[in-house]
């Protein structure tokens, strides 16, 4: 019985003698690799170089400073740039906002497409926010007002007849439809924390949002020419149709911090002192949310003292240089050789000193039997603190030419082998 056993295990290494020799005549015939020999090619090559590979982090010198203290209940930085969300206390809190809600229907107003030169008459119950109680610039019923007058009447002086003027026009009459479409819009930007109630942010219960999601709302406007331009306005003059008015904005960053650029205040008795600040300097651009401050000043004054905060913290520099090597990749056919990938641009983040910085390299599963210096092979993508900053393509630094004849041989002959070898391993460790 056991002698039987050796006489199958002999045939079968016969067998596998015979196929061996059968697949090398075609190979010297035909001049190419068996498919089944290609295919194993291919995997390893795939697993060699189709997959990540993590090039060498930088080492970014320095300590990272402590915040400073605001006295806010929540605060959030955002790098507008990017609207990378970098640092906050009690950034997702569910908080009355006050007026910084104006931004909102601001936004809508103007996705909406609304024409900006379109004259809007003041009703009365617009009117009715005129008065001691509520933000206003004075405006009366029956009044007109370009939706431009009125965008600015609302964002510069925080005018809350302004806003509810805009909400019954572009709502279609329904104040509560505007508002409505305030709410479509934030889950449209995915703002998880946030619920509006009146176009204004008066006090009331569903009227809420919190500091990361002002941060993401406040990017939004920013990226609209005509609003980043309103917020940006210390003074403006609107106009009716019988009268100007002359406005000055509720943000008093704008007269006292020389980097700000906007964007809008909000006070109300239960919300407090909030707002929402920028600020632009040496090429880099912040987003600061302060809600809940001690009373008004203090906002200024943490807002100021987050912006300063970000702009020493952080620095955008280049994290992949062009031309830079990132990678190799085996020859096909020459698994000791290889050829250098380089990056054909440069790929900047913004950093820290406690920034991880990663950069993943892919290259083809199965490079081109030849390539030209430049030809595309894989591509290095940049990721800070595990978020996707960009990517470059990587391009074959010096070109390579076809295998020869004898190459391909003595690759496949020695891929061929190695399988052979490990077949008879197994039938040999099985007597």
């Amino acid at each position: 019985m056991q002698q039987g056993f050796k006489l199958t295990t002999t045939s079968r290494m016969k067998l596998v003698t015979a196929l061996l020799l059968t697949a090398l005549t075609l190979l010297l015939v035909s001049g190419a690799a068996p498919a089944g020999v290609v295919l194993e090619r291919a995997g390893a090559q795939e697993e060699v170089s189709g997959g990540a590979v993590e090039a060498p982090a930088d080492e970014i010198p320095g300590e990272v400073p402590e915040p400073p203290e605001t006295g806010a209940v929540s605060w959030a930085i955002m790098d507008e740039n990017s609207g990378e969300f970098l640092v906050g206390q009690e950034p997702d809190e569910q908080l009355p906002i006050g007026s910084v809600t104006k931004i909102m229907a601001a936004l809508v107003v103007m996705q909406e497409g609304t024409s900006l030169d379109e004259e809007v008459p003041i009703s009365g119950e617009a009117e009715s926010y005129v008065g001691g109680v509520f933000s206003n610039v004075g405006l009366i019923a029956e009044e007109r007002v370009t939706v431009r007058d009125l965008l600015v009447a609302s964002l510069v002086a925080s005018g809350t007849e302004a806003v509810y003027a805009l909400a019954e026009h572009v709502g279609g009459g329904s104040v509560e439809q505007f508002v409505g479409m305030m709410n479509e819009e934030a889950s449209r930007l995915g703002l998880e924390n946030t619920n509006f109630d009146t176009p204004a942010g008066l006090d009331t219960e569903d009227n809420y949002s919190s500091a990361r999601d002002l941060a993401i709302l406040s990017r939004e406007v920013l990226q609209e020419p005509l609003l980043a331009e309103i917020v940006d306005t210390p003074e403006a003059t609107i106009s009716t149709q019988g009268r100007q008015i002359e406005i000055t904005n509720t943000n008093q960053l704008l007269n006292t911090y020389p980097p700000a650029t906007g964007i809008k205040t909000g006070t109300t008795p239960e919300a407090g002192a909030n707002l929402a600040a920028s600020a632009e300097s040496n090429d880099e651009s912040f987003i600061a949310i302060v809600i809940g401050a001690e009373d008004s000043d203090q906002r200024f004054l943490a807002a100021e003292s987050l912006l300063e905060y970000a702009f020493e913290r952080y620095e955008r520099r280049p994290l992949v240089n062009q031309d830079e090597v990132y990678g190799e990749a085996p020859l096909p056919y020459r698994p000791n050789e290889a050829v250098q990938l380089a990056a054909t641009g440069e790929v900047a983040g913004l950093v820290d000193a406690d920034s991880d910085v990663e950069r993943r390299v892919t290259t083809l599963e199965e490079l081109p039997p030849s390539a030209s210096a430049g030809d595309e092979l894989g591509e290095v993508e940049l990721l800070v603190n595990g978020r996707r900053v960009g990517e470059s393509p990587l391009v074959a630094q010096e070109g390579y030419e076809e295998a020869s004849l004898w190459q391909k041989t003595r690759s496949t002959v020695g891929g061929l082998l190695e399988s052979v070898q490990g077949a008879i391993s197994g039938l040999t460790s099985g007597e």
